[in-house]
């Protein structure tokens, strides 16, 4: 039996490296190109959703499944931003020192048939208090660059967390055992 076509929507190499962990072949890549400002008032959660529904629809699929992400580092009601410059991350990195905040990681499922399925991650992480060198050495470091919230959990900031509750590959950008479920229920042959 031949296993379905997948199409990732996500330039991220993250992603791609995630996926590959669960021996899942993708047949394509392709970067959903969507506006990603949060709406007026818009709660983290509801955010994440839309997000990953929105990339999985706006990537053509044809005889193929879409699979899309999207995550979201959130204190509270607020959405963290993609750390695009050093004074975001270092804004970023402040606010999250000695606190914990919730990483939701939301996946989307687009069938040929046009059917979506959904699930989310809720990962609650906490930082060590930061020390102001501790901040400039992790910003030195550049690994900040397009991360929500301004960490890569896979990087060096791991040694600047206390503890997580949760999921550590959804952190990473694709919660791995939700994936696992939702590409099962869409027929793909895992083992």
């Amino acid at each position: 039996m031949t296993a379905p076509a997948l199409i990732l929507a996500s330039a991220s190499p993250r992603r791609r490296e995630l996926i590959a962990r669960l021996g899942v072949e993708l047949s394509a890549v392709a970067a959903a190109d969507i506006n990603e400002d949060p709406g007026k008032a818009e709660l983290p959660r509801a955010y994440a959703r839309r997000m990953a529904r929105e990339k999985a629809e706006a990537v053509p699929g044809r005889s193929a499944h879409v699979l899309a992400g999207d995550t979201v580092v959130a204190l509270g009601r607020r959405i963290l931003p993609k750390a695009e410059n050093e004074a975001t991350a270092r804004r970023c990195l402040e606010l999250l020192s000695g606190r914990r905040h919730v990483v939701l990681s939301a996946i989307a499922l687009k069938s040929p048939d046009g059917t979506l399925r959904e699930r989310l991650s809720e990962t609650v992480v906490r930082f060590k208090q930061l020390s102001k060198d501790e901040i400039e050495a992790y910003l030195a470091g550049g690994e900040w660059h397009g991360k929500a919230g301004g960490y890569a959990i896979q990087g060096s900031a791991e040694g600047l967390i206390a503890w997580i509750s949760g999921s550590h590959s959804g952190v990473v950008g694709l919660p791995l055992f939700e994936t696992r479920a939702l590409l099962k229920s869409a027929g793909f042959p895992l083992g």
